[in-house]
């Protein structure tokens, strides 16, 4: 089969003003990005505020590999199936992916084969430069940090009085805000600044605050968190002048209302409030908006493109990062919370390779070949892994919501093997699971998927939160542990207790939670697969996110910056003389 580049170079595309109008959209709320993207106004909502929303489906996973279990590719497939196949009014609504990946050993997130978003360059670097300005006003905040320090030991309190400030004082040991980059460099994890020796006017020494600090991925940043979750500029506004960066000397928070750069941030921002329209290989409509990670952050698009979507069509497909245990569980505690929108379906995609690895199957290591056991059939190695998606169909139902499973099927899985994991699937919950062949067919791929999500939103939505946000930060936390990743119980360093407890005398105990795990396992420890039992979740850190609105737990320790690896995508990336690229997958 052709690589994911040559299909996608290969497909004709519509004008994006051809495919707004299958939402019926008009040039008039749009903001053109050359012949095949666009933005979208956000006024799009009040337009259309009289039309009754559409059907809202969320696709996320089993515990997966590391090489993913294909939730972009389903997301995709099922639009074209949708669109194409059952002639429904369908938008996808998927993240914008962060370059960083794409040139490391990830690559690219437009999804795989005959489900891509096109032009998959345009989707895969740039874009339309959202992720620039996020790290543009990042990375302003970081130096006006730094400024106000500067400018605090060489002024008095009368001459700052002069120029409308008042002193801050903060604490160098307490600032938790890095500078952004969008590129994988280890290197820059931990660096120090403040090392110049600059003089004053007069020729004295310049006054200097050597720090350590480091770089984070630009995609890591709580602006792109606040991004993905706000619900329009005014809001935009007010996260960022809530976002907390250090402590005073005197313990209280430093907000960026309080150094008076939240406004220059959201100007830089303006223009990325409005999502980005692209097409699906089918021609289905697309909106790629906001990245944040799915650790630290929530992991899942933006909440205003999922607002217009929900307006433009009868059915609107989004994905939540990782597997179930952490994107989905956002998804509803988070990301619903402050979009008011309630779910009709869930999506959960398994994998025979997957389910294998769950069940006692050799490690799976991105970049190798895959062990035997993946590629012959082996039911007893396979139903030894299936609790892990009974697990994920029981947290899904935890929230009311109708359950199908997505069986993404690769040209080594048996007949037997996908009947195995349908029935188990339907035993644990599921309203029914198909076999999907849409990397390979498209739209036609999965068809079945799409009759079965059809059948599945219109049954009634019993849509509930997990936890109420009244309960402490500690109930919260151990709620999650003990109802979604199965944990016996909950511990907590020193420091975390300090933490949790100055979070909540200065008011921010009753923000929703965002953990921060490994995807690789429903434990903190990536090597415990399938179903782990008898273990307690270790809570090393806690952070809050004020901005953006959720504590965040650190289980174990979270990289905000990867590393290159030895054999990055990027080496096999061209450019002919023609200006078509070469090696992006």
């Amino acid at each position: 089969m052709k690589s994911d580049l040559e299909i996608a170079q290969e497909a004709t595309l519509e004008p994006i003003l051809d495919i707004a109008a299958k939402i019926d959209l008009t040039p008039d709320d749009l903001e053109l990005y050359g012949k095949y993207v666009a933005k979208v106004h956000l006024d799009v909502r009040e337009k259309f505020a009289d039309r009754r929303q559409g059907m809202y489906i969320d696709i996320t996973a089993i515990t997966p590999t590391p090489l993913g279990e294909g939730k972009t590719t389903t997301t995709i497939g099922l639009v074209q199936a949708l669109g194409s196949e059952l002639k429904k009014k369908v938008v996808a609504c998927i993240r914008q992916p962060s370059m960083g990946p794409t040139f490391n050993i990830k690559g690219g997130a437009a999804g795989g084969g005959y489900s891509q978003i096109v032009p998959m360059e345009n989707f895969n670097l740039h874009l339309t430069g959202d992720i620039h300005a996020i790290s543009i006003a990042h990375n302003l905040i970081a130096a006006a940090i730094d400024s106000r320090m500067y400018h605090e030991s060489v002024l008095t309190d009368e001459q700052l009085q002069k120029r409308g400030l008042e002193r801050i004082d903060i604490d160098p040991e307490t600032i938790m805000w890095n500078r952004v980059v969008d590129v994988c460099d280890r290197s820059l994890r931990e660096i120090q600044i403040g090392l110049n020796d600059a003089k004053k006017e007069d020729g004295t020494p310049s006054p200097v605050f050597p720090r350590k600090t480091g770089y984070d991925i630009s995609v890591a940043s709580e602006l792109m968190a606040i991004l993905a979750l706000t619900t329009g500029l005014k809001d935009m506004r007010e996260r960022i002048g809530r976002v907390v960066v250090a402590m005073d000397k005197k313990g209280r928070p430093v907000t960026l209302e309080k150094l008076k750069v939240a406004g220059a941030a959201t100007v830089l921002l303006k223009d990325a409030l409005m999502p980005n329209l692209m097409q699906t290989l089918e021609g289905q409509p697309a909106f790629v908006h906001a990245g944040p990670f799915a650790n630290i952050a929530h992991g899942n698009s933006s909440i205003v493109a999922d607002q217009i979507a929900l307006k433009c069509a009868d059915y609107v497909v989004t994905e939540s990062g990782f597997g179930a245990d952490i994107g989905m569980e956002k998804f509803f505690n988070i990301k619903c919370r402050y979009s008011g929108l309630i779910p009709n379906c869930v999506v959960i995609v398994a994998t025979i390779r997957a389910l294998k690895m769950h069940g006692g199957g050799p490690k799976v290591k991105p970049g190798l070949p895959l062990d035997k056991a993946y590629t012959a059939e082996n039911l007893d190695l396979l139903e030894k892994g299936l609790g892990n998606l009974g697990v994920h169909i029981k947290n899904a139902k935890l929230f009311g919501i109708p359950v199908v499973v997505a069986i993404n099927a690769f040209e080594t899985d048996t007949n037997a093997e996908i009947e195995l994991v349908r029935k188990y699937a339907i035993q644990a919950g599921a309203e029914d699971a198909a076999k999907c062949t849409h990397w390979a067919e498209g739209g036609k791929g999965a068809r079945k998927l799409a009759e079965l999500v059809v059948e599945a939103c219109k049954k009634p939505s019993k849509f509930r939160f997990l936890y109420p946000l009244e309960w402490s930060i500690k109930e919260k936390i151990e709620c999650i542990a003990k109802n979604i990743y199965g944990a016996d119980g909950v511990t907590y360093t020193p420091l975390a207790e300090k933490q949790i407890k100055a979070f909540e005398d200065a008011g921010y105990g009753k923000l929703p939670i965002c953990m921060a795990k490994t995807h690789l396992s429903l434990s903190h420890d990536p090597d415990l697969k399938g179903v782990p039992k008898g273990f307690v979740l270790p809570i090393r850190e806690v952070r809050a996110s004020v901005g953006a609105g959720f504590i965040y737990p650190l289980v174990g320790k979270m990289s905000t910056m990867p590393g290159l690896a030895s054999r990055p995508a990027f080496m096999d990336i061209d450019i002919d003389e023609n200006g078509k690229v070469k090696g992006l997958f």
